[in-house]
C-alpha cells in the first residue's frame, strides 16, 4: 500500500516549488553576471535560451526515464538534477554557468512530464485541480526567488552564491519526497511508451500547449518593452509584469477547480483563449484606456497564461489510459510547447525590428490564442470520465 494521497500532494508541492525558481534567479542578476564574466548580451541571453531548449529535450525523454526508473523515483532524481545544476552555477565562470543552467532545464523538463504521470497514477480523481495546485507552487517559487535574488547576491557576497543557494531547497524537497515515498512498492522497469506522434489527441494537446507556451514566454519578454516604447519608465513597465504574474495565481487554481466541478474542459479553455485575445487586442487598439490603463490588459493575458497550463495537463490526465500514456502524451505536449517557447520570442523580436513597432509582434500572441482555440474546438467537449467508464483506447 502506497502513501496517502494528501502526503503525495504535499510531496508534489514541495518538489514543484523548485521547478521555476532557479531559472528565475538569473534575469535579475544578468547585469552582474555580464560584468563579472565579461559576457556580451547575446551570450548572456543564450544561457537562458539554452535552458528552455533543454526543458524541451527533458520533456521529450521524460517518459522513457520514468519507464526505466519508475515515475516516483525518476521525479525525485530529476529535481536532484535541478539541485546539481544550481550548485554548479556557484562556480563564477561561463562554462559552469551554462552547464548548470542546462542541467536545471533538463531537470525541469523531465519533472513536468513525471508530475503528470504521478498525478494520473496517484491523484487521478482530482487531476486538473492538483495540476493547478502544483503550477501555483511553481509560480510561488519563481516569484520568491526573483524577488530575493539581488538581495541575496549582496548579502552572500556575489551573484554566483545567489544562484547556487537554490540547490538547498531542491535537496530538501527531494529528501521530503523520498521520505513520503519510502513505503511505496519498488517500481518495475517498463517498456518505454513511444511519444504518440500519430495520436490525434496527443497532437491536439501539443498544439494547445504550443499556444500556451508561446503566450507565456512571448508576453513575458515583450509586454514591458511595448510600454517602454510608448514612453513608460522601465520601472512602471516592470509593474505590468508583476500584475501579469499575480493574475496567474488565481487562474491556475480557479479554472482547474471549475473544470473539476463541472467535469468539462472546453468552456473554460474557451474563456482562456478569449482572455488572451481581448488582452492583446486591447494593447494593440486601445493601449491606455482611461481609469484602468494597461493593467487590465496585462491581467487578462496573465490570467490566460496561468490557466492554460494546468487545464491542458488536467485533460491529459483525464483521458490517458494509464500513467505511462499520460507521461508520453504530456512529454510530447511539453516538448513541443517549450520548443515553440524558445523560438516565439525571437520571432517577435524580428518583427519588432522589421516593422519598427510592436503591433505585428503582439499579433503573434493572437496566433498563439488561435492555436489554443483550434485545439479546443477540435477536441470537442471533453468530459471527465467517471470511475465506472471503460478505460479509453485510441
Amino acid at each position: 500500500m502506497g502513501p496517502r494521497p494528501m502526503l503525495v500532494l504535499i510531496g508534489l508541492l514541495a518538489l514543484s516549488l523548485n521547478l521555476r525558481g532557479p531559472l528565475s534567479a538569473y534575469p535579475p542578476l544578468l547585469g552582474d553576471v555580464r560584468e563579472g564574466l565579461g559576457l556580451a548580451a547575446g551570450t548572456a541571453g543564450a544561457v537562458q535560451t539554452g535552458a528552455i531548449l533543454a526543458m524541451a529535450v527533458g520533456s521529450l525523454v521524460g517518459a522513457r526515464i520514468g519507464a526505466a526508473l519508475g515515475s516516483t523515483r525518476a521525479l525525485g532524481a530529476s529535481v536532484g538534477l535541478v539541485a546539481l545544476g544550481s550548485a554548479l552555477r556557484g562556480v563564477p565562470a561561463t562554462v559552469p554557468l551554462a552547464l548548470g543552467t542546462i542541467l536545471i532545464g533538463l531537470g525541469i523538463g523531465i519533472s513536468g512530464v513525471l508530475l503528470t504521470s504521478v498525478v494520473k497514477d496517484r491523484l487521478a480523481d482530482r487531476a486538473a485541480a492538483v495540476s493547478g495546485a502544483y503550477v501555483v507552487a511553481m509560480m510561488a517559487g519563481s516569484t520568491i526567488v526573483s524577488a530575493v535574488a539581488v538581495p541575496l547576491a549582496v548579502g552572500l557576497g556575489g551573484w554566483s552564491f545567489s544562484l547556487a543557494i537554490w540547490a538547498v531547497p531542491a535537496l530538501v524537497a527531494v529528501a521530503v519526497w523520498s521520505v513520503i515515498m519510502r513505503g511505496d512498492p519498488p517500481a518495475r522497469a517498463q517498456v518505454p511508451t513511444r511519444l504518440p506522434w500519430r495520436d490525434r489527441f496527443a497532437r491536439l494537446a501539443s498544439t494547445y500547449q504550443a499556444g500556451v507556451s508561446l503566450t507565456v514566454y512571448g508576453s513575458l519578454t515583450w509586454i514591458a518593452a511595448t510600454y517602454v516604447d510608448r514612453g513608460w519608465s522601465p520601472a512602471s513597465a516592470g509593474l505590468l509584469i508583476a500584475v501579469w504574474s499575480i493574475a496567474q495565481l488565481p487562474a491556475a487554481l480557479v479554472m482547474p477547480w471549475l473544470a473539476e466541478r463541472t467535469g468539462r474542459i472546453r468552456p473554460w479553455a474557451l474563456v482562456v483563449a478569449a482572455c488572451t485575445v481581448v488582452g492583446v487586442l486591447g494593447m494593440i487598439l486601445w493601449p491606455e484606456p482611461p481609469l484602468v490603463d494597461a493593467w487590465v490588459w496585462a491581467a487578462l493575458i496573465g490570467f490566460a497564461c496561468g490557466a492554460g497550463f494546468p487545464l491542458n495537463l488536467g485533460v491529459i490526465a483525464w483521458l490517458a489510459p494509464d500513467a505511462q500514456a499520460a507521461a508520453a502524451t504530456s512529454g510530447m505536449a511539453l516538448g513541443v510547447g517549450y520548443t515553440v517557447a524558445g523560438i516565439g520570442p525571437l520571432l517577435m523580436g524580428v518583427l519588432v525590428d522589421l516593422t519598427e513597432g510592436y503591433a505585428a509582434a503582439l499579433c503573434v500572441l493572437l496566433g498563439a490564442a488561435g492555436l489554443q482555440l483550434v485545439a479546443t474546438l477540435a477536441m470537442g467537449d471533453v468530459r471527465r470520465p467517471s470511475p465506472a467508464d471503460p478505460v479509453p483506447t485510441r
